[in-house]
């Protein structure tokens, strides 16, 4: 899959995308990452991004046009109409996301969804924010990775980068690696997990899992499986 990622802060992603898992996916061809500069589309001389908010109050929020411009290069069409056309014919091949602290949570059930896609688009905001017309007229869904708020986008899009790059096929060592993971069903957290010593500092592995019985075994992890609290029943 393809997955470009557009900042006005290119240069936060130098070192996420090479090492670990993302490193591995490039390496292996399993994802193309595409770091795009927003600043590259503003049109004034002095490359500005960001204005005042109309109506007054503090700070300042990303600029329409360059986004638009950028998404354009991306995509290769009208942004507008692509969103347009994803939503009318339910299209699911592209995808165009924007970090924001009022989206829809990013969870292990849109990771795998993303995973599918063919390319996959994160918008970074920043500042007091981005002008809504980006979120009414040229994305195609408002994303958020907890309920906080972040200074930007970016360590919101390396989040997502991670969670859908390791589920592309060759990018794990061992692809059962993923089967039977926390949230793997939503809500439910996996078992633990234990490797030698033995004992170590009085702390023993559970004796269950030093019977080589792998049934009795399959029986204790699936009872040691917690759900998330957290969650609204």
């Amino acid at each position: 899959m393809k997955l470009s990622i557009l900042t006005l802060f290119p240069e936060f992603f130098d070192t996420p995308f090479q090492a670990s898992i993302l490193k591995r996916a490039q390496d292996t061809s399993a994802v193309e990452f595409n770091i795009v500069n927003i600043r590259d589309f503003a049109t004034d001389k002095h490359k500005v991004t960001d204005d005042r908010p109309y109506g007054g109050g503090p700070g300042m929020v990303m600029k329409v046009d360059p986004i638009y411009l950028a998404l354009e290069s991306v995509l290769g069409v009208d942004p507008a109409a692509h969103r347009n056309q994803n939503r009318e014919k339910g299209l699911w091949s592209t995808r165009v996301l924007l970090t924001s602290a009022k989206g829809r949570l990013f969870t292990q059930g849109s990771a795998q969804l993303y995973s599918k896609l063919e390319h996959l688009i994160i918008l970074c905001g920043h500042y007091e924010g981005v002008d809504e017309r980006v979120a009414e007229y040229l994305v195609d869904e408002e994303v958020r990775i907890g309920d906080y708020v972040l200074t930007g986008g970016e360590p919101a899009a390396v989040v997502i980068a991670d969670a859908v790059s390791r589920l592309q096929p060759g990018v794990l060592g061992n692809e059962e690696s993923i089967v039977g993971e926390s949230h793997s069903v939503p809500g439910y957290m996996a078992h633990p997990q234990y490797t030698r010593p033995v004992e170590f500092k009085g702390w023993k592995v559970p004796d269950i899992l030093l019977t080589g019985h792998h049934a009795n075994i399959t029986d204790w992890r699936h009872q040691q499986t917690s759900l998330d609290e957290s969650l609204p029943e």
